[in-house]
C-alpha cells in the first residue's frame, strides 16, 4: 500500500505535540527540582506542614509565696467543658462520640455548671457546628468537678486541660496581689498575664517562656516509627516571696470583715509593718474583691494604700511633735491657753476640736494628749515655718516611697500661705498616702532611722533554687535623733494612758501602745468644701507596740462608718487595731508584760502641807494639781494618799478656809466627780463627753451640800454646734444692709 502524504504530516504533528509536552514537563520537573518551589510555594515547607507536627509546651508561671513559704498564688490544672456535636466522629453507633440526646445532656450539665438548662440546650443544638463550648460557665472547672461530670457518662462531652491561676486564700491582700488571667498575645498564643497588683507589676519575672515539641507523622497525624522528636523545653517563671505574713494578714482580714459587717463604712484601709526593717507584714482595704471570681472588683480597682491620697488629720501630729522635740521646742510642762488661735489676716481662728472652747490654760503635754490644734499652732511658731517645712521633706512627705507597686501617688504638701502652714502641722489640707505614713512612723519607732517600706522579699529560680534578687532593709533618712524618738514615743504613749487622752480606746492589755488618733475632714465634691456630721470623717489611728521597743506599726483608717448614738469614730478603728496588734504580737512571741503599769506612782499624803509644797509634790509625780479653797494648808485630797495616779491625772487638793470651785470646762466626768466629792456638793450631770458649762461661777465660794449642775457634750456634738454657729455667722455677713 502506498502511504498517503496526509498521514505523514499528521504523524509529524502528533509527534511534535507530544514532544513539546514532554519537553515542558521535563523543564517543569527540572525547575521544581532545582528551585524547590511550585506556584510560588516552597514544597518542603508544605510537606513539613503536612507531616511535621508541633505543639506548645506551656511554661509554668512563677508562684507567689508569703515570707514563710505559704502559697498565695499558683498555677493549677483547670478544665474547659467541650461538647462534640458532629456525628462524623462516631464510628461505632453503640459507642457514640458525639452528643446524641441534647435534652438529657442539657438537663444533666445544668446541675454542674452555672448555666440554665435552656441555654445549654440551645448550645447543643447549634446547627452545623462541629463542637461547642459554654463560655465562662464551662471554663476553669476544677479537677473534682471534671470527674463528677465524667461519672455521668454523657456521649460527646469531653474536656480540654489547661493551666489556671489559683488563689487558695480567697480574699487576701487582693489589691496588693492582684490577679492574672488567660489572654491571647499578638502571635495568637494563649498566655497568662497579670492584670493588676503584684501579678501585673512583676509579670515579666513571673512569666516564663513557652517551649515546643516537633515530630514527623503520617498523613493521619500519628508519630512515625523511629522518627525523632525535637523538644524546646519551656522556661518556667521565677517565684516571688513577699514580706506578707499569712497569719498576720489573716488576723487583719478577719478584723476588717467584722468591722465592715458591723459599721458599713464607705472605705477602710489597714497596714501592719515591721519598723525595724520596713517590711510590710499585712495590708488590705475595703471594698475588696475575690481574685478567683473577681467578685467586688468593680467597686474599687484602686490600691488605696498606694495610689490614693488622704488628709491624715491628727495622726500627722505624731511627726509635728517629733519635729518640735528634735528642735528642743517642746516643753511638756509649759502652759498655753487652749481654745482658739488667731492667724493674722485670717477671719476665722484655728479652733480646738471641742468647738474652740478649749480646756483653759493647760500644759503642752496635755494639749498633745487632748489633740489640741491650738497647741500645735503654738509649736509651729516655736519651730518656725521654714524649719518645719524641712521636717516634712525629711519625713518623706510629698515624694513616693518607691515601694515597687504601680501608680504610687506622691501626695501634696499644701504649704504656701500662713493658714496652710498652720493647718498642715495638725494634718489638714496636706495630703499623704497611708504608705508614706508608715514610712515616716518607722523613724519614731526605730530610734530615728526611717526605713523604706517594701513588699518583695526575694525572687527565686524554681529550677535551681537560686536567689535571683533579694531586697535588703534600707534606711532612707534620719529625720530625728534616737533621743527624740524615745521622748516622742513616751509622749505618744501618754495619749493612750492619760485619762483625757484621745487614744484611750487603743490601750491593749499586756502591752504598752504609743500612737495618735485622727479625725480628718473629707472633701465634699458637691460644695467644694468639707462634709460635716458625726459620721462624715476619716477616723484613724497609727500606733506602735511595745512602746519602749516597737516591733510592729499598725495604721488603720475607717471612712464614714455608721455609728450608734453612743459610739464615736474611734470605736470601729480600735475594733481593727486592737485585735490585730495584740494577736500579731502574741504570734511573734513578743511576751506581754506581767502588768502594764498605766499609773505612774502612788500619791503621797499631802495633809498639812502648804499649797506650794503640795503642788511641787504632785508635779514631781507627774500629776496636775487643782486647788479647791482659798486657805493656805491642805486638809483633804483626791485621789486618797497611797492611791496610784495616771500620768497627767488631776489631783484635787482642798485647803482650809472657804471652798471654791475651779473652771471645769473641758473636764472629764471622772474629774468633775472628784470636785463634787471633795467639796461635798450635790452633783447633777447633763449629757455625755466633756464639760462645757457649770452653774457655779469659777473661784466663787460655795457651801457644802450646794447643788452643782454641769453640762457635758461629746466632741462630735461640739463640732456640730461650732459648724452651725459658723453657718449662722456666714449667713449674717451675706445679709444685705437695709
Amino acid at each position: 500500500m502506498k502511504k498517503r502524504p496526509s498521514m505523514n504530516i499528521g504523524a509529524a504533528i502528533l509527534f511534535g505535540i507530544f514532544g513539546l509536552l514532554f519537553f515542558v514537563l521535563m523543564v517543569r520537573f527540572i525547575t521544581i527540582q532545582v528551585t524547590g518551589e511550585a506556584e510560588g510555594k516552597v514544597l518542603a515547607s508544605q510537606a513539613a506542614e503536612k507531616y511535621i507536627k508541633s505543639r506548645i509546651l506551656e511554661a509554668h508561671r512563677g508562684t507567689v509565696y508569703d515570707h514563710k513559704g505559704e502559697v498565695i498564688a499558683e498555677d493549677t490544672s483547670a478544665y474547659t467543658l467541650v461538647a462534640v456535636l458532629s456525628p462524623t466522629v462516631t464510628n461505632d453507633p453503640e459507642n457514640p462520640k458525639h452528643v446524641t440526646d441534647p435534652e438529657k445532656t442539657a438537663r444533666e450539665l445544668s446541675q454542674f455548671i452555672d448555666m440554665k438548662e435552656s441555654e445549654i440546650y440551645e448550645k447543643l443544638t447549634t446547627e452545623g457546628a462541629y463542637q461547642v463550648e459554654f463560655g465562662s460557665a464551662g471554663r476553669t472547672l476544677s479537677h473534682q468537678l471534671m470527674l463528677d461530670i465524667k461519672k455521668e457518662k454523657l456521649p460527646g462531652i469531653t474536656f480540654r486541660k489547661e493551666s489556671k491561676r489559683f488563689y487558695p486564700n480567697g480574699t487576701f491582700a487582693s489589691h496588693l496581689i492582684g490577679f492574672a488571667q488567660k489572654t491571647t498575645n499578638d502571635d495568637g498564643e494563649s498566655v497568662t498575664a497579670g492584670k493588676m497588683g503584684i501579678e501585673k507589676s512583676f509579670n515579666d519575672i513571673l512569666s516564663g517562656k513557652n517551649g515546643s515539641v516537633e515530630y514527623k507523622s503520617d498523613v493521619w497525624g500519628y508519630l512515625l516509627p523511629n522518627s525523632e522528636e525535637h523538644v524546646t523545653p519551656p522556661q518556667d517563671g521565677n517565684d516571688i516571696y513577699l514580706t506578707i505574713d499569712k497569719k498576720i494578714q489573716t488576723f487583719l482580714e478577719e478584723a476588717m470583715n467584722q468591722v465592715q459587717k458591723q459599721y458599713k463604712p464607705k472605705k477602710m484601709f489597714a497596714i501592719v509593718a515591721d519598723p525595724t526593717t520596713g517590711e510590710i507584714l499585712a495590708m488590705t482595704q475595703r471594698p475588696t474583691f475575690h481574685p478567683d471570681t473577681r467578685d467586688g472588683l468593680l467597686d474599687n480597682w484602686t490600691n488605696t494604700i498606694v495610689e490614693e491620697t488622704i488628709e491624715p488629720g491628727s495622726t500627722m501630729k505624731s511627726f509635728s511633735l517629733a519635729a518640735a522635740v528634735n528642735e528642743g521646742k517642746f516643753n511638756p510642762n509649759e502652759a498655753y491657753e487652749s481654745g482658739t488661735y488667731k492667724v493674722d489676716n485670717v477671719p476665722n481662728p484655728i479652733r480646738d476640736h471641742n468647738g474652740g472652747e478649749g480646756w483653759g490654760s493647760i500644759s503642752f503635754l496635755e494639749g498633745v494628749q487632748r489633740s489640741s490644734n491650738v497647741a500645735f499652732a503654738y509649736l509651729l511658731d516655736k519651730i518656725g515655718f521654714k524649719k518645719f517645712e524641712g521636717y516634712l521633706d525629711d519625713f518623706g512627705f510629698g515624694e513616693p516611697t518607691n515601694v515597687g507597686l504601680p501608680h504610687e501617688a506622691p501626695g501634696s504638701i499644701l504649704y504656701h500661705y500662713p493658714i496652710e502652714k498652720y493647718t498642715t502641722i495638725f494634718g489638714q489640707g496636706t495630703t499623704v498616702t497611708p504608705l508614706q505614713m508608715i514610712q515616716a512612723e518607722s523613724a519614731i519607732a526605730n530610734d530615728g532611722k526611717m526605713m523604706k517600706p517594701f513588699v518583695i522579699s526575694k525572687v527565686v529560680d524554681p529550677n535551681t533554687n537560686e536567689v535571683v534578687k533579694e531586697t535588703k532593709p534600707e534606711v532612707v533618712g534620719n529625720p530625728i535623733t534616737k533621743e527624740t524618738a524615745e521622748k516622742t514615743r513616751k509622749y505618744l504613749e501618754s495619749t493612750v494612758t492619760s485619762e483625757h487622752g484621745t487614744g484611750t480606746r487603743f490601750a491593749i492589755e499586756g502591752y504598752s501602745v504609743a500612737g495618735k488618733s485622727g479625725t480628718a475632714q473629707i472633701p465634699d465634691p458637691e460644695t467644694g468644701g468639707y462634709k460635716y456630721g458625726k459620721e462624715n470623717y476619716l477616723f484613724s489611728f497609727i500606733g506602735m507596740a511595745p512602746a519602749d521597743n516597737p516591733q510592729l506599726i499598725v495604721y488603720v483608717g475607717v471612712q464614714e462608718p455608721e455609728l450608734k448614738p453612743t459610739e464615736i469614730g474611734s470605736d470601729p478603728v480600735s475594733a481593727v487595731f486592737k485585735p490585730v496588734m495584740q494577736n500579731s504580737l502574741k504570734y511573734l512571741n513578743i511576751k506581754p508584760q506581767e502588768k502594764v503599769n498605766l499609773k505612774q506612782e502612788q500619791i503621797s499624803d499631802l495633809t498639812g502641807l502648804s499649797i506650794d509644797e503640795a503642788k511641787e509634790v504632785i508635779k514631781k509625780a507627774g500629776g496636775d494639781p487643782v486647788v479647791v479653797g482659798n486657805g493656805s494648808k491642805i486638809i483633804k485630797q483626791l485621789p486618797q494618799p497611797g492611791s496610784e495616779m495616771l500620768e497627767g491625772g488631776k489631783v484635787i487638793i482642798r485647803t482650809d478656809g472657804d471652798i471654791t470651785i475651779p473652771n471645769m470646762k473641758g473636764w472629764s466626768i471622772r474629774d468633775v466627780f472628784k470636785i463634787a466629792n471633795i467639796a461635798e456638793l450635790r452633783i447633777n450631770m447633763v449629757g455625755n463627753g466633756f464639760a462645757v458649762s457649770q452653774n457655779i461661777q469659777p473661784d466663787s465660794p460655795v457651801k457644802e451640800n450646794e447643788p452643782l449642775v454641769v453640762n457635758f457634750k461629746t466632741p462630735e456634738e461640739q463640732r456640730n454646734k461650732q459648724k452651725e454657729s459658723e453657718d449662722q455667722e456666714a449667713s449674717e455677713e451675706e445679709r444685705p444692709l437695709n
